[in-house]
Parts: C-alpha cells; sequence; structure tokens
C-alpha cells in the first residue's frame, strides 16, 4: 500500500506553511498529497451558523479553496482531502496512522499554536504510530536549497535510532542532500564506573573515540544502503539539546527520535524532542521508535 505524506490543516498561517512543506516533500517521494481538516458542529445562541450539512460544506469549501493552491502550484502531484468531524488530535492521530509523514504547522521560536496547543499537540506527537514533521509559520522552499543539511541525533545502541536514521537518510536522498549525524556525549559519574565498562573505553582509546566508534556503528547500514548521501559524523561533548540546536542552526531539517511507549501518565514526547520543537528554527521531524 502506498502511504501518503498527510498535512493537517485548520486555515493558519502556520498549517499553510505545513501544507507547502508537505506538498514539496510529497513531490520529491513521488507520493501522494492527503490534506486533512478536522471540525466541529457548532451552535452558537447569536449567530445562525447553520445546521450540521451546512457547516461541513463550509468547511469544505475553505478547505478546497486552501488546497487549490497547492494544486496549481504542483499539477503532477496527487491530492486528496478529507473534512473529518471530531476532535483534532484523535482525527490526526488517526490520519497518521496511514501515512508515510503527517505535516503540522507551528509557530516560530516558541509555544506551539494551531492543533499544537497543549494536551491537543502532546497527544498528537506523542501518540503518532508515524514521523511527525513540525514546521514554522514562513518556512520557505529556499530554505532546503543552498547545501543546508539534514541534521539527525543519534544516542545509544545502534538499534536505537534506527528509524530516525531511515528517516533523515531518505528524505537527503529525495532532496540530494548532506547527512549530518549528531551523536552527544556527557562525563558518566563516578560510581557509574565498573572494570567492564572500564575496560571497554580503554580499548577504544577513551570517552570519545568510544562515542566515535558507536556512531560510525550505528550509520554503517545506512551508509550501505544509501550510498550516494553525504555524511558528517559529529561527535561532541554536551547536552543532547544543546548540541543538537548548535549544530541545526543551519539546517533544512532536524531529525529526532521519541521511544513509542506508555508511561503511568500517558504517552510522553521526551524531554530532548520538546526541547527541539520549541527552540529549533527549522522544521522538526519526530520520529517513534520501539
Amino acid at each position: 500500500m502506498t502511504r501518503p505524506v498527510t498535512a493537517g490543516v485548520d486555515g493558519s498561517q502556520e498549517s499553510l506553511a505545513g501544507l507547502s512543506w508537505a506538498a514539496r516533500e510529497a513531490v520529491r517521494r513521488g507520493l501522494p498529497l492527503r490534506v486533512v481538516h478536522a471540525w466541529r458542529f457548532e451552535v452558537h445562541d447569536a449567530f445562525d451558523l447553520g445546521d450540521r450539512e451546512a457547516q461541513r460544506d463550509l468547511v469544505r469549501t475553505a478547505v478546497d479553496t486552501t488546497v487549490r493552491t497547492v494544486c496549481e502550484r504542483h499539477p503532477e502531484l496527487t491530492v486528496t482531502t478529507d473534512v473529518v468531524e471530531g476532535a483534532a488530535a484523535e482525527a490526526l492521530v488517526a490520519a497518521a496512522a496511514d501515512a508515510e509523514l503527517l505535516v503540522l504547522g507551528s509557530r516560530g521560536q516558541g509555544a506551539l499554536v494551531g492543533f499544537l496547543v497543549g494536551s491537543v499537540g502532546q497527544q498528537v506527537v506523542a501518540e503518532s504510530a508515524r514521523p511527525v514533521v513540525l514546521v514554522r509559520a514562513g518556512d520557505e522552499a529556499a530554505a532546503e536549497a543552498g547545501g543546508r543539511e539534514i541534521v539527525v541525533g543519534q544516542h545509544g545502541a545502534p538499534e536505537d535510532s534506527a528509524e530516525a536514521l531511515r528517516f533523515a537518510f531518505e528524505t537527503a536522498a529525495a532532496r540530494g542532500a548532506t547527512v549530518r549525524a549528531v551523536r552527544a556525549w556527557t562525563l558518566p559519574p563516578v560510581f557509574a564506573y565498573s572494570p567492564g565498562s572500564l575496560r571497554l573505553l580503554d580499548e577504544a582509546g577513551g570517552l570519545e573515540p568510544y562515542e566515535k566508534k558507536g556512531l560510525a556503528a550505528a550509520l554503517e547500514p545506512w551508509r550501505e544502503r544509501f550510498p550516494s548521501v553525504p555524511v558528517v559524523e559529529h561527535v561532541e561533548m554536551g547536552s543532547a539539546g544543546q548540541v543538537l540546536l548548535s549544530a541545526a542552526g543551519h539546517a533544512q531539517l532536524l531529525v529526532v527520535g521519541r521511544r513509542a511507549r506508555r508511561t503511568a501518565v500517558g504517552a510522553r514526547i521526551g524531554s530532548v524532542a520538546h526541547a527541539m520543537l520549541h527552540h529549533a528554527g527549522c522544521p522538526v521531524a519526530v520520529v517513534p521508535h520501539t
């Protein structure tokens, strides 16, 4: 089954930027574009908003008008639209399940808006079974050119970041871009050392060479699968959030992983992904992994 690139729209400038990004990505990947808008039937004492069918028709007309520009800009693109009655978060999570990736809009350097207001945004990003890309208002196609890199965070064992690396390499291959794989490390507390860990560090030649070896091992299968994609290996001491934000200062896309598991308080995004969504200036892709 061919999965579409899916964009959630609500008429805001943020979601329009996300829609434009999604359309360009669908063209690059040779995939169809699906546009989803969630709405609720409303009754207002002061205004006659019409019955359910009348409201649905108004909403669909507005969505069709929004999508028309994308169709005119990309006549080769197959586009479908869905107007779904119900809560935005649930509708988007359901739409993401059948998508190659879900694209949403978010606002500049600060709190997320549009679909991403409080618990709604947390639910969409935290519960989506597929990658979710957040695009800033004002994002332009020009930001994807000029040699800008796809920056991806890597941590732990190779399998811990496999899905994020897969997404980064696939995106870079479709764009003819370079992947910058970033692995941040910090000094462990003294009590964390053991004879076994000291032996491994000694064999690697120290902490930094050990981390470089870990990054190279994680990248090896993806270098083999995508031999035409240039790769920069970036190992730096510091907190993961700070190192990634610094590396992504001139990136066209930042890719981070999210562990797909539920806790006693529900699904969570993770501290690094949460920081990237709020502070990165480029689009951010959050990729779930087990």
